[in-house]
């Protein structure tokens, strides 16, 4: 009978013996970094995710462990261009291997195309999720054409910004040279 595996407590090592895959919907305010980058305004999307354990070279003496992940979402997040509410689509289309333990994991994850992770008997698959959505992130979002003209200037009434006719600096200068008088 096949094990029923947990996402929060996955034993990566196992689902990828039976070549399982999880899969599922969980709203994004499970995710409390996803909820704060929403600003509080993510309580209606949803992350649906997928998740397939990979034994390669089952017969080696050291088998490859691996987890395929994908994940997608859209989230209300700031345009900052016109600082208006823009909704953008992440998603994650990204194996992983894993390793038997941190050092390992640290010392072929510079050398590897994939990325290296620690092996688990208790792997929380759903912050993996969420740390590999947050990386999706843009820096900076925005629309591609704003839904309102944006104001690319400022004024402030009470700002001075030097354009009131004055002396001419030259003459300032002219003034501090001593023991000659300024000409008119």
């Amino acid at each position: 009978m096949p094990k029923e595996f947990v996402a929060r407590r996955l034993d990566v090592k196992r689902c990828a013996e039976e070549g399982a895959t999880l899969g599922g919907r969980e709203p994004v305010e499970k995710h409390e970094r996803l909820m704060a980058e929403t600003q509080g305004r993510g309580a209606g999307s949803e992350v649906v995710w997928s998740a397939t354990g990979e034994m390669r070279n089952p017969g080696h003496v050291q088998p490859e462990i691996w987890l395929h992940l994908r994940a997608q979402t859209e989230l209300p997040l700031t345009c900052q261009r016109c600082l208006g509410a823009v909704s953008v689509k992440l998603a994650v289309d990204r194996p992983f291997r894993f390793v038997p333990d941190e050092e390992t994991a640290a010392a072929q994850d510079d050398d590897a195309q994939e990325d290296v992770l620690a092996l688990s008997r208790s792997f929380d698959l759903m912050e993996l999720i969420e740390d590999e959505l947050l990386m999706e992130m843009p820096l900076a979002p925005r629309h591609d054409v704003c839904p309102v003209p944006v104001q690319l200037s400022a004024a402030d009434p009470d700002f001075d910004d030097g354009s009131a006719p004055g002396e001419h600096p030259f003459a300032l200068l002219g003034k501090l040279k001593i023991g000659k008088p300024t000409a008119k």
